[in-house]
């Protein structure tokens, strides 16, 4: 006699929504431009050196690109030089921020999930995954559960087989 257990997939059985961040992770390379390097003895910017390179620079270099823009001495830079930098970095870069890395990512990961249709979510019982092969920066985390608390049942974080509860709305 031939015995044939079934086995049972209690995860997909048990409605859990599992959402990965990486699943939205804003495509394109991402770069920095340091204002550093037009600094005369890295500590001024001159207008007119500053001016001339702005016309001169290869800006199609940053094409498609996320680039944000620092100044990683400690020199006081005017406003109109990254205003000027921004907008010669406007035709051909994808993102323009002042900032870090760490301010570029949140600035895309804001922008993606600020369209999504948090509507689909309404009454869900959603799993924020963690833990992936990408690094996804802990504001996209609190961005999406802000989202989500307005429509989810409940909310968790990790994987469906070993989740942190983060919300559970009161009904």
């Amino acid at each position: 006699m031939d015995i044939q257990e079934n086995i049972v997939n209690k995860v997909a059985q048990s409605g859990l929504i599992s959402f990965d961040l990486a699943d939205i992770y804003p495509a394109g390379e991402r770069v920095i431009y340091d204002i550093k390097d037009n600094l005369f003895h890295g500590l001024i910017l001159k207008e007119k050196d500053f001016r001339e390179f702005i016309k001169q620079h290869d800006w199609a270099q940053y094409g498609g690109k996320h680039v944000a823009v620092i100044c990683s001495t400690d020199a006081v830079v005017p406003t109109w030089a990254y205003m000027l930098l921004a907008n010669r970095l406007a035709p051909y870069a994808a993102t323009v921020v002042f900032g870090s890395l760490e301010t570029l990512e949140t600035l895309l990961f804001d922008r993606v999930i600020n369209r999504l249709d948090m509507e689909k979510y309404r009454d869900e019982r959603i799993v924020i995954k963690g833990c992936g092969e990408i690094d996804i920066p802990v504001s996209a985390y609190v961005e999406l559960t802000s989202k989500l608390t307005k429509v989810a049942k409940s909310i968790m974080y990790g994987e469906p087989c070993s989740t942190v509860p983060v919300y559970k709305r009161k009904d």
